[in-house]
């Protein structure tokens, strides 16, 4: 018996050496293909050491994200904005204990200010009436929407995931850019079509518009309205190129393109190359879809471009339905750098800027005006609401109800939760039954909330937040009223005194025939 075990270990013993023998020797070919190699510096000079640098660039967003970062020091988004919604997106509470961690003492903050008169607003499901006058099938949007993501940028299973939890909560799931593919159409939810400048969807053999394409779509009893987007917070001004090898046979049908072919979207649409001729474009799928409102979509560039669409409207009599804004802190997909950080105007900037062109124009009221742009609170959304928007629009919020992690892979088809992939063994990890359940729990326990801020406010509706309603820290010691902190142009002032508005220069500059200045 002694030796039958003194045999086995040796057995054992032997296997173990064969093994760390073999790891030796690939650790010894590994060394010496570093060593050996021309393109890394580092690995020539520290052969194997230099491969943990690697492995810890890997790691380095989970360990900042888990052990090093505060409740608020994260980004693009903070462990207290994630967590948020994740424990929304599951209907557990999303109370927080011990007082606030942001520096409210500090610029820029911002709070509302309560009445003491604050109520419970009986409606628990705001709606906003969409369509401007003589538009024959106006739409009833909820007050927060899901903002454009694109099939391809997205998964199968986290598109449809997206449209079942829309259908069931009642508010509407926009395409994005990419056509409306099979997975749109599986929930039944409410869609709006997003058209960008590579009209997918609605694409003819030369990259232009095709009308027949689009009348197909646009007449689905599922599409409710039409948008036009003419650019995006992530990267506003840079057109796009898919490459064949992405354009898979689902892509193909979504998008109107043919397989395995690289695709070009320019900076800019090639339908319209004006601001009258955008209003006739607005016009022209109005009447192609049936009466369902057209508006468009963009991130504020040069000022004067978005009032020379105004001039055209009040010279025209035609409208849009609505416009959408987006801030430069947008973006669920990839983009450069230099766009991400630098180019664009910000949401709050963006929405005072076009609150004060419609409402000076006089075209706010027929008009509505939406925001999108790292919007996740009860408050960001009351904020907005107050400063001129009557809905939201939520892309990333609605990923983190998916399950996002922001583990930042958006643009490598690693995502490790399977949302913003086309991996199918990634994707299988993301239930669409279980996950669509948390769609719409995030949309209704946070549109709650926002019905707790606006009652804590004395109104019984998000449309009746004002400006007064929200006091802005200019400094340590000053805060002001929005109303006194922006410069807020009254009603028809453009028309009438636009030498009295800070937007006198660029009101001059605007002309209804050109985007160019004058």
């Amino acid at each position: 018996m002694a030796l039958f075990g003194l045999s086995l270990w040796g057995a054992q013993s032997a296997a173990w050496l064969y093994v760390i023998a073999g790891l030796l020797g690939v650790l010894v070919l590994v060394g010496l293909y570093d060593l050996l190699q021309t393109r890394h510096t580092l690995l020539r000079n520290f052969p194997l050491l230099g491969r943990l640098r690697g492995v810890a660039a890997q790691l380095r967003p989970f360990f900042r994200s888990y052990i090093v970062e505060s409740q608020t020091e994260g980004r693009p988004f903070n462990h207290e904005e994630r967590a948020m919604v994740y424990n929304r997106a599951r209907n557990a509470s999303s109370v927080e204990p011990f007082g606030s961690h942001l520096d409210i003492k500090a610029p820029p903050y911002e709070w509302l200010a309560h009445s003491i008169t604050a109520s419970h607003p009986t409606e628990t499901d705001p709606r906003i009436h969409v369509g401007a006058p003589g538009t024959a099938k106006p739409y009833s949007a909820s007050v927060l929407n899901i903002s454009a993501m694109s099939f391809g940028s997205l998964g199968a299973h986290a598109i449809e995931a997206l449209n079942r939890g829309a259908a069931k909560g009642g508010f509407y799931h926009d395409s994005g850019e990419g056509g409306v593919s099979r997975y749109h159409k599986a929930g039944g939810g409410d869609l709006v079509w997003e058209l960008g400048s590579g009209y997918f969807g609605c694409r003819a053999k030369d990259g232009g518009f095709d009308p027949v394409q689009f009348e197909e779509t646009a007449t689905l009893d599922q599409v409710k309205m039409i948008e036009i987007k003419l650019s995006q917070g992530a990267k506003p001004g840079h057109g796009g190129v898919l490459p064949g090898a992405k354009v898979t046979p689902e892509i193909a049908e979504a998008r109107g393109i043919p397989i395995g072919q690289t695709c070009y979207s320019p900076p800019h649409h090639t339908a319209f190359d004006s601001p009258k001729g955008l209003l006739s474009f607005v016009d022209q799928l109005r009447e192609l879809s049936g009466g369902k409102p057209v508006g468009f979509k963009l991130c504020i560039g040069n000022r004067w471009e978005f009032l020379a669409i105004c001039k055209a409207m009040v010279e025209t009599g035609q409208r849009a339905d609505f416009i959408v804004i987006d801030g430069a802190e947008g973006g669920t997909g990839a983009a450069p750098a230099e766009f991400l950080d630098h180019v664009g105007t910000p949401l709050r900037q963006g929405l005072v800027f076009a609150r004060n062109a419609l409402v000076g124009c006089g075209l706010k009221d027929e008009i509505k005006l939406a925001a999108s742009g790292k919007q996740l609170s009860a408050f960001n959304m009351a904020a907005s609401l107050a400063l001129g928007a009557e809905w939201i629009n939520s892309a990333r919020g609605f990923m983190f109800a998916l399950g996002c992690v922001q583990s930042l892979k958006c643009h490598k088809n690693t995502c490790p939760t399977g949302i913003a992939t086309s991996d199918l063994g990634r994707q299988r990890g993301l239930v669409v039954p279980d996950k669509a359940d948390y769609v719409y729990h995030f949309h209704k326990n946070t549109v709650a909330a926002l019905m707790e801020v606006v009652g804590a406010a004395g109104c019984q509706h998000p449309s009746e937040l004002a400006p007064h309603h929200i006091i802005h820290r200019v400094t340590e010691d000053e805060a002001l009223p929005a109303h006194l902190a922006y410069e807020l142009v009254a009603r028809g002032e453009l028309l009438e005194a636009a030498e009295n508005t800070g937007l006198a220069e660029v009101w001059a500059m605007a002309q209804a025939d050109s985007f160019a200045p004058a």
